[in-house]
Order: C-alpha cells, then sequence, then structure tokens
C-alpha cells in the first residue's frame, strides 16, 4: 500500500486565537480558512508540505455529538486532555525557544526521554499538547 498522512483534526474554541499560534507562532501556512453556520474550519500546514495538513475543527460541529458528550470535550480541552500532536524538528531547543518568546504555554522544556527521544511540549490557545520531538540525523 502507498499511503500518506494527508490531514489530522484538532479542535478549537478561539479561531482567530488558534490561526494566531499555528500561524504566527509556529509558522505554518494558511491553506483554507471556511466559515459555515457560525463555525469556522482552518486548515494549517508545514511550508513545504503540501499534502500534511492540520484542519482545525469546531468540537461541537459532528451532528453526532451529544450535549453531554459536548460538555465532555469542553472540559477535557479546558484541561488540555482532549487532543495532541507530534510535531518533529531538526533543533528542538532552538525551536523550543522561538516557541516560548512567542508566548506560547510551556508544558515541558527540551529533555532526553527515557525512551529514546529528546523532546519538548506546549499548549495551543485551545489546550491542544502539542509535543515537538528531535529529529534524528
Amino acid at each position: 500500500m502507498d499511503l500518506n498522512i494527508h490531514a489530522s483534526f484538532l479542535p478549537h474554541d478561539d479561531p482567530d486565537a488558534a490561526l494566531a499560534f499555528y500561524r504566527d507562532t509556529l509558522g505554518f501556512e494558511v491553506r483554507n480558512d471556511v466559515g459555515y453556520e457560525g463555525m469556522r474550519w482552518i486548515t494549517v500546514g508545514p511550508v513545504g508540505q503540501p499534502g500534511t495538513s492540520i484542519v482545525l475543527h469546531p468540537p461541537a460541529a459532528d451532528p453526532g455529538i451529544t450535549e453531554d458528550e459536548g460538555r465532555t470535550i469542553a472540559e477535557m480541552m479546558a484541561k488540555g486532555t482532549y487532543a495532541s500532536i507530534v510535531l518533529a524538528t531538526t533543533d528542538v531547543d532552538g525551536t523550543f525557544d522561538r516557541l516560548q518568546a512567542g508566548d506560547a504555554e510551556v508544558v515541558q522544556e527540551p529533555v532526553d526521554q527515557p525512551y529514546g527521544v529528546r523532546d519538548c511540549a506546549f499548549r495551543d490557545p485551545a489546550g491542544n499538547m502539542i509535543r515537538i520531538q528531535q529529529l534524528k540525523p
């Protein structure tokens, strides 16, 4: 099989804050910005990687979610336990310094993990965990 990861989805509760974080802080390009019935989906991705995207979506957009589930999702987002993504870089320490200077919420400074990677972690404005790992040469 020839499969690639095309898109992953992360919820947002403030589209303007999400756009500012992913575009201005992380440096991703905006691929699409669509509004519908008072909701907004923003597709972003790393420059030079047009086939890989993150869709920032309103968590209530799925009509199959009950009110109770919606409240649970909102509570988990507020605690930062609902969604996450792992990114990679050739310079995790430099990336950490730039993101920290950009006022991103630091969860973990760069550290060598016992399972063999060096990484750091931030939260986006919706509370999603953004882990950034050092690529090995």
